[in-house]
């Protein structure tokens, strides 16, 4: 059971794998590490180079596919040969494990400690290391927030927050793309119109300096309108497949995204809703 209980709690803290065998009252059942088969993985001494692969191959939340190909301690992969021994495929890989025994143990360590914690963890400390290297602080705030779901997003794999792509998406796409057109067309003119406003603006009265000054003004309202729906079709595009909303709300330590928020000068609005800002009040 030592045995058992200690290479899943390396896979829990190393995969930021859930633990398995728990579920909220409005969630499917899981199928997480405590709770795996001997079907789920696939033990290779060498694989493209690499030695001790472990094959993680499996339906988790929500029937989304986890696959991941591991190196791991060689410990752990002659463990894992041993767990696996005389076991039909559909047998429990951990068959003296569970969450309930894990979380015990854990708690014995330290009070309010479960397996969770390990995830969270992990996600909250991927979110503020990516944050730092993608964040730039010249960027505008549409580019920044392009950053911060960057962050989330690796996050988001890390906890293989999946999802299907949404019918609409090449729909609104489209429909973004011809905005971004339109605006592109917008601009062009503008820009002519401005090179007009100048020429009379140098040897014309005060009124045509002012009209200058208002073009002048409309161009760059309308390039920062550009980049804002240029970074949305990157961000709406990048996160397709991506359901970011669970690791923001459910793993992520609100207290990094506040002090980002501050440090980058970033309305907390942009990143939390009111639905979402109330949920951590």
């Amino acid at each position: 059971r030592i045995r058992q209980r200690a290479v899943a709690l390396y896979f829990i803290d190393r995969l930021a794998l859930r633990a398995g065998n728990e579920k909220d009252e409005d969630q499917a059942d899981t199928v997480g590490c405590c709770s795996l088969r001997v079907e789920h993985i696939e033990l290779h001494e060498q694989k493209d180079g690499k030695e001790y692969v472990v094959v993680f191959d499996f339906l988790g939340k929500d029937s989304i596919r986890y696959y991941n190909e591991v190196p791991v301690e060689k410990r752990v992969f002659k463990n894992l040969q041993l767990f696996m021994e005389n076991k039909a495929p559909g047998d429990d890989l951990f068959d003296r494990l569970n969450t309930q025994i894990m979380n015990k143990h854990l708690n014995e360590l330290m009070e309010g400690l479960t397996a969770k914690v390990f995830r969270t963890y992990n996600a909250s400390w991927t979110l503020q290391q990516q944050l730092d290297e993608l964040t730039n602080a010249d960027d505008s705030v549409a580019e920044k927030i392009l950053s911060y779901n960057r962050a989330n997003r690796a996050v988001a794999i890390l906890c293989n927050h999946q999802r299907s792509v949404p019918k609409s998406h090449a729909k609104s796409m489209e429909k973004l793309k011809e905005k971004i057109e339109q605006k592109r067309e917008q601009i062009a003119d503008v820009q002519k119109q401005v090179k007009d406003a100048q020429r009379d603006a140098k040897h014309g009265s005060v009124k045509e300096k002012v009209v200058y000054d208002k073009k002048k003004k409309m161009l760059e309202r309308l390039k920062d309108q550009l980049v804002k729906l240029e970074v949305q079709e990157t961000d709406r595009d990048e996160n397709k497949a991506i359901a970011l909303g669970t690791s923001k709300l459910n793993y992520l330590d609100p207290r990094i995204s506040v002090a980002w928020c501050k440090k980058y000068e970033v309305p907390i609005e942009k990143i939390y809703n009111k639905t979402q800002r109330d949920k951590f009040r």
